[in-house]
C-alpha cells in the first residue's frame, strides 16, 4: 500500500477505530485526527485508554481491559491459608472486582509492587519454593466489561521479545513466560515444538505472544509499526466570563492563578506519532486518550559507558551486533580477543557466544567476583549451568592468575573502561588507579539498557521517584500508586512492567491487575454520571 496526502492519512487511522463506533456510540462518524495547527473540539473521538508498548506487558493488559476477568476456581486451594481464607470471603467476585490492598496485605516475594506479587501467587503460587502448583484462577470473558482501548506497537505483539538473540535460553522457566488463560506448555504441544527443558528460547516465547493475541480474540486492538513521536497534556482555560479556551503543553505551574480569576483544568492526552507503511514511507497521525498507559520496557536504549571513543564503529552496544559480526565472519582469523564490558546475564551470553565460535575473550567488569549481588549469585547452579560457567571462568581466569593475554578467555575485575582508541585499543583503570592498555578486534559494552521515553515531556525525568533524572528499571523506576499503577506526579498516566521495577514477566502482569481495576472503577463512576445527567463533556474521570 502507498499512501499520498491528507485523505490517505484518514483512510489509515480509520483502520484504528473502526470498531469503536458501536462501543462508544453510533454519532462517531469521524476519526481523531486534526490538522497540525488546530486543537482538537469535544467532538472528536477519545479513546478511554492508548497503550504505548505491545510486549507482554501491553498485551496483559489488552486481555484484561477487554473483559477476561478471573476468578477463584471452584475446586482450587491456594496453600497461603490466609490468602484462602481472603479469597473465599468473595469467591463470587472477580480478582478485579475486589480490594487488591487487602489481599495482598502480607504477602512477599520477588517485587517490590504488591499487586504484582499477590497476581504471581495466584498463578504460580509458592513458585520460589520450587512447587509447580496449577493457578488458583480460572477466567471468565465478560463483554460488558470491555474498555475500548488501542495498543500501538513497533513491530508484531511480543515488543522486544521479537528482537533477542535467538541462540541463548530465556532466564524465567517457560511457564513463567507464559500469560494468564494460555498454558505456553500446552501452546507448545499443540504446535510440535520441541521443548527440551523448562528454559526455553526468546524465539519461542515470542511466537507464543504473538500467538496469543491472535487465540485471545484481541487483534482488533493491535496496531503494528507504529512509532510515537509525543504525548503530551492538553488543557481548558476558563476565563472570567466562564469560557473556555484550549491549550497545549501548558506548564502546570500555571494551574493555579494567584488572583483566583482565571485557572486550567487538565483535558486529555494527545498521542501523536507515525505509522510506516510498507513501502517505507510515514503516515502521520494524531489520537486522543482520557488515560495513557507505558508499556515500553527498557529495551530502547542500550547502557552506555560515556567515555572518549566509545562512538567508534568497533564499539558495539548490542547482541544482536555481536551476533551480525560474527556471522558475516569479521572476527573470523582475529588474533587480537574481543573485549566485553559487563558483568549481567546479556555480558555472561555474549562471553557463551565468543567462546563457542572460538573467539577469545577479555571480560572487564567494575564489579569484585564476590560481590553478593551479581545476578550468578541468585541463579540455582542445576538449573542454570552455563551462566555458572561463565561464572567459575570470571573467578579463576583473572588477568591476575593468567598472565597469557592470549588465552580463550581472561578477566579483569574491578576494572573501569576510560577510553577506546581510534587503533582499536582501550585504556582500563584498575580499583587501585592502576592504568592498561589492551588491543581488541571489537568492543562490546553489555551495561544494561534503559527506557527511551522521549516522547514525553522532559523524557519523562519529572516522573521517576528522583525528580529530574532518567528513568531507570533498578535505580529511578517511575513512581506509582502500588495498587492502581497511576504515575503519582501525573493523573490518568499509568505505567507497568520494567518501567516500574519489575523485569520478570510473570511479574509484570500484576501492573495489568491493578491498571484495569483502577479503570473499571473509574468507568462505572462515569457511566453512573451520565446516566445521572451529571456527567462533564471533557471525558475524563
Amino acid at each position: 500500500r502507498t499512501y499520498s496526502g491528507t485523505e490517505t492519512e484518514g483512510q489509515l487511522l480509520n483502520s484504528f477505530v473502526q470498531y469503536f463506533g458501536d462501543s462508544l456510540g453510533g454519532k462517531i462518524k469521524t476519526m481523531p485526527l486534526i490538522e497540525e495547527t488546530v486543537l482538537p473540539g469535544d467532538s472528536v473521538l477519545t479513546l478511554p485508554v492508548v497503550i504505548i508498548g505491545n510486549g507482554p506487558s501491553g498485551i496483559c493488559l489488552s486481555y484484561l481491559l477487554s473483559g477476561y476477568r478471573p476468578y477463584l476456581s471452584p475446586e482450587a486451594i491456594h496453600p497461603n491459608p490466609i490468602l484462602h481464607t481472603k479469597l473465599e470471603e468473595a469467591r463470587h467476585l472477580s480478582i478485579v472486582d475486589q480490594d487488591l490492598e487487602y489481599l495482598s496485605e502480607g504477602l512477599e516475594g520477588r517485587s517490590s509492587n504488591p499487586v504484582a506479587v499477590l497476581f504471581d501467587t495466584l498463578l504460580h503460587p509458592d513458585a520460589d519454593f520450587g512447587y509447580d502448583y496449577p493457578p488458583v484462577l480460572h477466567w471468565k470473558l465478560e463483554q460488558h466489561n470491555y474498555i475500548p482501548h488501542i495498543v500501538l506497537g513497533k513491530g508484531p505483539p511480543g515488543g522486544a521479545w521479537h528482537s533477542m538473540e535467538g541462540s541463548m535460553l530465556t532466564i524465567s522457566f517457560g511457564e513463567w513466560m507464559e500469560l494468564p488463560g494460555l498454558s505456553f506448555k500446552e501452546w507448545a504441544a499443540s504446535k510440535r515444538r520441541n521443548i527440551k527443558s523448562d528454559r526455553v528460547m526468546p524465539e519461542e516465547i515470542a511466537c507464543y505472544y504473538k500467538h496469543y493475541v491472535k487465540v485471545m480474540g484481541l487483534q482488533k486492538n493491535f496496531r503494528d509499526n507504529v512509532y510515537i513521536t509525543s504525548v503530551s497534556r492538553l488543557y481548558r482555560e476558563k476565563d472570567d466570563e466562564g469560557r473556555t479556551h484550549q491549550n497545549e503543553d501548558i506548564s502546570t505551574q500555571h494551574l493555579e492563578m494567584e488572583d483566583g480569576q482565571k485557572s486550567l483544568i487538565k483535558r486529555n492526552w494527545e498521542v501523536r506519532g507515525y505509522q510506516r507503511a510498507t513501502d517505507g514511507s510515514h503516515v502521520p497521525f494524531c489520537l486522543f486518550a482520557e488515560n495513557v498507559a507505558l508499556a515500553t520496557g527498557t529495551f530502547d536504549s542500550p547502557g552506555r559507558l560515556q567515555v572518549e571513543g566509545e562512538d567508534f564503529p568497533f564499539v558495539l552496544h548490542s547482541m544482536s551486533d555481536f551476533g551480525a559480526a560474527i556471522s558475516k565472519g569479521k572476527l573470523r582469523g582475529k588474533a587480537d580477543p574481543v573485549l566485553i564490558v559487563g558483568a549481567g546475564l546479556t555480558a555472561a551470553d555474549a562471553v557463551l557466544c565468543a567462546y563457542n565460535n572460538n573467539i577469545p575473550v577479555v571480560h572487564v567488569f567494575r564489579r569484585r567476583v564476590t560481590d553478593t549481588s551479581l545476578i550468578f549469585k541468585q541463579l540455582p547452579k542445576k538449573l542454570y549451568p552455563e551462566y555458572h560457567k561463565v561464572y567459575h571462568m570470571m573467578c579463576t581466569q583473572s588477568h591476575t592468575v593468567d598472565s597469557n593475554q592470549h588465552s580463550a578467555y581472561t578477566s579483569f575485575p574491578e576494572h573501569n573502561v576510560l577510553s577506546f582508541k581510534p587503533e582499536m585499543k582501550c585504556v582500563l583503570q584498575s580499583a587501585s588507579g592502576l592504568k592498561k592498555i589492551l588491543k581488541f578486534s571489537v568492543a562490546l559494552v553489555l551495561i544494561g539498557s534503559h527506557p527511551n521515553l522521549f516522547f514525553l515531556k522532559d523524557q519523562g525525568h519529572s516522573i521517576g521517584h528522583h525528580s529530574n533524572q532518567p528513568i531507570t528499571c533498578k535505580g529511578n523506576p517511575i513512581e506509582i500508586d502500588p495498587y492502581t499503577y497511576e504515575c503519582t506526579k501525573e493523573a490518568n498516566l499509568f505505567a507497568l512492567g520494567p518501567l516500574v521495577g519489575d523485569n520478570f514477566v510473570r511479574f509484570l502482569k500484576g501492573g495489568a491487575l491493578g491498571i484495569a481495576r483502577c479503570l473499571a472503577i473509574r468507568q462505572k463512576k462515569k457511566h453512573e454520571l451520565i446516566e445521572s445527567g451529571d456527567g462533564g463533556g471533557d471525558g475524563v474521570p
